[in-house]
């Protein structure tokens, strides 16, 4: 199994093989995106690694709150998307 971890506080040059080769020395990283805003395609500061279940903690542990490119790193577990409440705000 695999669970998806948020990145947050990247910096906007960051690609998807950045967070994959960065987080590889502390896990196996098995995919990773960075989200883009849909209308400038610009990267929104976070982005998200799916990883082995094993190394979720250690992960964790060792990279929140850490310093990568001059910016300090949020990094959690990611939660689900509440698809209900994005329908609410919708006009």
């Amino acid at each position: 199994m695999a669970k998806t971890i948020y990145v947050g506080n990247i910096p906007w040059t960051t690609t998807p093989q950045d967070l994959v080769d960065y987080f590889s020395e502390y896990g196996r990283v098995i995919s990773s995106r960075v989200i883009k805003d849909k209308e400038t395609n610009r990267s929104r500061g976070f982005g998200f690694i799916e990883v082995a279940d094993e190394d979720v903690e250690k992960i964790l542990e060792v990279t929140d709150g850490k310093e990568y490119k001059g910016r300090v790193l949020t990094v959690n577990e990611a939660k689900e998307r509440d698809n209900e409440a994005e329908k609410n705000l919708a006009p």
